[in-house]
């Protein structure tokens, strides 16, 4: 029989996930110095007693938000990969360029930034990014339908997610849909034609 949730556990597990939201709101909105534990809490409407209680730290706060929220774009694409995504490899590399040009990827943006000066924050973010980039490769290869034991099509899905993270810096400044639009097109016939012959 399994453990039954009380509405306390109910309660505080709500109040994380608005702490976690609220945390990747902020850091897109307001970036790392705007976004203090109690700025946080106020826009999760909770006390700031009451997020150290789940976070300890400020760095605590913010790297579980990223991971939190990057937890739930893989299971998107996990998603889309195992329902047998049939979208084409236009629809797959509009799936994976679209990962980088909303709210999460300005939070990470912020929180890579932090952490190049935050010498207490670099290694949890570096690791961090690592888990989710493996994670974010693993689920191009399936939404792609490629097999990376062909040579070259590592390489190719690697740089497509380059390119990807460069449209979404790109599109930080300006709304740059329209060109973004016509390279992606372009790279998806360069990706179908590298992972085809």
């Amino acid at each position: 029989m399994g453990a039954v949730t009380t509405p306390k556990q109910d309660r505080s597990r709500a109040t994380r996930q608005r702490l976690l939201e609220s945390a990747v709101t902020c850091l897109a909105e307001q970036g790392w110095t705007g976004s203090t534990v109690t700025v946080v809490a106020e826009h999760a409407g909770v006390s700031r007693g009451a997020a150290q209680h789940h976070f300890r730290t400020r760095e605590d706060l913010f790297t579980a938000a990223v991971e939190y929220v990057a937890e739930e774009r893989s299971a998107v694409l996990r998603a889309l990969a195992e329902t047998g995504f049939d979208g084409g490899t236009h629809a797959a590399v509009d799936a994976l360029v679209s990962l980088y040009t909303g709210p999460l990827f300005r939070a990470a943006l912020h929180l890579w930034v932090a952490a190049s000066n935050e010498p207490q924050l670099a290694p949890r973010v570096t690791a961090l990014e690592a888990r989710i980039g493996r994670e974010t490769h693993r689920m191009a290869l399936r939404l792609l339908d490629a097999d990376e034991a062909v040579p070259g099509v590592r390489e190719t899905v690697q740089g497509l997610l380059d390119l990807a993270r460069g449209l979404g810096l790109a599109h930080l400044l300006t709304d740059d849909t329209a060109r973004r639009e016509r390279v992606v097109a372009q790279w998806a016939a360069l990706v179908e034609e590298a992972l085809r012959g």
